[in-house]
């Protein structure tokens, strides 16, 4: 199957933008066939029907590489808690934060999880994406892990989607475990992942490494199993505190580190040596309404990549906008457009471990989205409020 686009302003990504105006695009089967101006389309491509696109702007489809979407109930009461005056680190002390979202799932059956799960998936897509990243850490069970990776993973099975899977067994304590985190990793995390990466259910391990998650020592022994499985490593760093995740994710080659607002210098440093992405998540700090910015400047002089996400989960982030999230990173952390673009794009696919994806290029996936606007710029601009024209998933119009 052969598609010509004509007509187009095409954002390439491959060196800074890669703008080319009154452009064409050539798809063949799922893969990009060519790209570049209209008047250079070559034969026999250019006898080919053109779909016309009226000069609007065509960019690679945008990639959400960090989520929590496959989880039950929500978590609007702890958002009034904080206005009134609790932090994020005392509701989840109280019991409340991602314990009251486990309880919910545990609850919920596959069937309830996946119907919530693709609502959101839906929302996510309507924003321009074409892959998602879908991690666990609500379960926190053997069987709830699993169950959470089943459910992420037939999300594709109903939307025409991406999905990549991420183990996160090490995102909380439950109450079962209080005060014995190590037997914890012993049982349940490390186990379920060994069990999840059997059963082909995970593309990347996480975890969480903060005072009121997961120790490093702790987030090691997981890492070093991941590591002995050939599991690419991810991980929550220095969200609320520098802990020196971000270090321990650089040794062990990680593909990312993400949210990292008390990173150090050290941390920068270690990310840029083993060539470890960072993942800004600007929707945690702007739900609950953090001081502290993620260095960016740091990692910009350093040429760490940097990748954009909605974080989207029940607490701490309820977004599911990815030029929401373009424009808060731009608007709250200096992050350029062209920064915040190449974030949900190129870095965003670097940070999944795909080379298949965040350009448009020849043979690479012919994943891609339409905008109303001319320009890149206009994504980041107008807070969330660019309209998406349609989307083009492996070779095929929405």
């Amino acid at each position: 199957m052969s598609l010509l686009l004509s007509n187009l302003t095409l954002a390439t990504m491959t060196k800074g933008y890669g703008l080319i105006h009154d452009a064409a695009v050539v798809i063949e089967d799922d893969r990009v066939a060519w790209a570049g101006p209209r008047a250079q389309i070559p034969g026999p491509y250019d006898r080919l029907p053109p779909t016309e696109l009226d000069g609007r702007l065509v960019t690679p489809g945008l990639i959400d590489c960090h989520t929590h979407i496959v989880f039950a109930g929500d978590r609007a009461s702890e958002f009034e808690m904080r206005l009134n005056g609790a932090s994020y680190e005392e509701v989840a002390r109280a019991g409340g934060g991602i314990l009251s979202t486990v309880t919910a799932t545990r609850a919920a059956s596959e069937g309830e999880l996946l119907a919530q799960a693709i609502a959101r998936a839906d929302q996510i897509i309507a924003g321009g994406a074409t892959t998602i990243e879908v991690k666990s850490g609500y379960g926190l069970t053997v069987a709830g892990e699993l169950k959470q990776l089943r459910v992420a993973r037939q999300i594709a099975r109903h939307r025409p989607v991406t999905v990549r899977t991420t183990h996160l067994a090490a995102h909380a304590i439950p109450p079962e475990y209080k005060g014995r985190a190590d037997a914890y990793v012993d049982e349940v995390a490390i186990p379920s992942l060994r069990q999840a990466h059997a059963e082909g259910l995970i593309d990347a391990v996480d975890a969480f490494c903060e005072g009121i998650a997961f120790s490093p020592a702790q987030v090691n022994r997981l890492f070093t199993v991941a590591r002995s499985l050939g599991i690419p490593i991810k991980l929550h760093a220095e969200q609320l505190s520098d802990l020196k995740g971000a270090v321990l994710a650089a040794r062990f080659g990680a593909l990312s580190a993400d949210h990292l607002e008390y990173l150090g210098q050290d941390g920068v440093d270690a990310m840029a040596r083993a060539g470890t992405v960072a993942v800004i998540l600007p929707g945690a700090f702007y739900t609950l309404r953090e001081k502290q910015l993620p260095p960016i400047a740091a990692l910009r002089a350093a040429g760490v990549p940097m990748a954009l996400a909605t974080d989207c989960n029940p607490g701490s982030s309820p977004i599911t906008s990815l030029t929401l999230t373009m424009n808060m990173a731009c608007t709250l952390f200096g992050m350029t457009p062209l920064e915040a673009l190449q974030g949900v794009t190129t870095h965003a696919a670097r940070a999944l471990g795909l080379t298949d994806r965040g350009t448009l290029a020849r043979d690479q996936r012919a994943d891609l989205a339409v905008w109303e606007a001319r320009h890149p710029a206009e994504l980041a601009y107008r807070i969330g409020a660019t309209a998406l024209h349609t989307r083009i998933f492996g070779g095929r119009l929405d």
